[in-house]
Parts: C-alpha cells; structure tokens; sequence
C-alpha cells in the first residue's frame, strides 16, 4: 500500500509539473479558447491521452529510448509545425472571425504538437518507464497509480487553465484580444526555436 502511494504522489508532481510548465502545448490550449471557445481548449488539454498512448507502449516493448535521431527529426518537423500555428495566431483578429473562417480541428492540432515533439519520449523513456519498471518490482498496483496520476494532473491542470481563460475570454474587446493572440504567436515561436535546438542536439553526432 505504501508503495502505491509513493507512486501515486509521484505521478500527480511530475504530471502537475508537465502540465503547468510552459510549453507549446499550453500555449495553443490558451489560443484555442480563446479563438474558439473552452470545448475547443479542452480538446487540445486531451491530447496526450490520444498520442502518448503508442509512445509509452513503444517504450514499454523496446525498453530503451527511441534512436536519438528518430526524436530528432520528429523535434524538427514539430517545430516548423509550431510555426505555422504561431503564423494561424499571429494573424487571428476576432474570435467569431476565426470561427466562421476555419474549422479548429484543436484535437488534431494539439495531438501533432505533441507526437512530433521529443519532450514525450524522453521523458518516457529516461523517467517514466524506468520508474514504472521499478516500481513493478514492489507492487503491482504502483505503476498503475503512478501512470493513472500523472495523467490525471497533466490532464487536469490543462483543463482548468482551458476553464479560467475561457470564462474571462468574453471581456477581451477592440485591440486587447489580437494583442495577446499575437502575443501567444510570439511564445510559440520561441517554442518553436526551443524545440528546433533540442532536436538539433539530438541530431548532432558526438565527436569520438
């Protein structure tokens, strides 16, 4: 029992941690609903019930890290997909404009985000299956504690800053709202250039 409760509370830190720390991903949870609505920011929070679901199992079967320039180049195609959303942000003007112009495909958007990014798999394949694997060892109940937690604060902290932004979303009138989109255009392109440099580190071969 004590054991599923370690692994328990481990997985609510580092899910909390992930969940709040500014990344691309909570950048376009808060475009989406404000373009679009809080429906449209919730499915974005959700994503990564839809893409980690391969990357934990790939991790799980190879019990190993994908081959570093695998995640590398996914880092790089991530990251020209960043931009061209920071792009989509940058020139958003109103929310019913947007809405009427385009579909938010917001599950899609978030779910590429987060697949084309190597944040998952390494985190998966350093922390999490190795905490997993040995948290197995003790009980049998821990690891699913653990995964179930996590999940459910990187999840949840998401959803509730989807919430908060959706519920003051109305009061953004005249210039304040194409402001802060294209504030949030500007953070996805230094996300972008972040996950560029971490893909290019992955890619580079280590001199003998």
């Amino acid at each position: 029992m004590t054991e599923f409760v370690t692994a328990t509370v481990t997985g609510l830190t580092l899910g909390l941690a992930a969940g709040m720390a500014p990344g691309p991903l909570m950048t376009l949870v808060i475009a989406q609903t404000l373009r679009h609505g809080v429906r449209e920011g919730l499915l974005v929070a959700v994503a990564p019930l839809v893409t980690d679901v391969p990357i934990v199992l790939v991790m799980f079967f190879a019990l190993r890290e994908l081959p570093d320039k695998l995640v590398g180049a996914l880092g790089m195609i991530g990251a020209l997909y960043i931009l061209f959303l920071a792009y989509e942000t940058a020139r958003t003007e109103t929310p019913g404009e947007v809405a009427a112009k385009s579909a938010p495909s917001s599950l899609r958007r978030g779910a590429l985000v987060n697949f084309l990014s190597p944040h998952p798999y390494l985190f998966w394949g350093t922390v999490g299956v190795p905490y997993v694997l040995g948290a197995q060892e003790t009980s049998s109940a821990a690891p699913w504690g653990f995964v179930a937690a996590f999940y459910l604060s990187l999840i949840g902290s998401k959803v509730a800053v989807a919430a908060m932004t959706g519920r003051y979303r109305n009061m953004l009138t005249g210039r304040v709202y194409p402001t802060i989109m294209r504030g949030l255009a500007i953070a996805l392109v230094i996300f972008a250039g972040i996950l560029f440099r971490d893909a290019l580190d992955l890619l580079t071969v280590p001199k003998p």
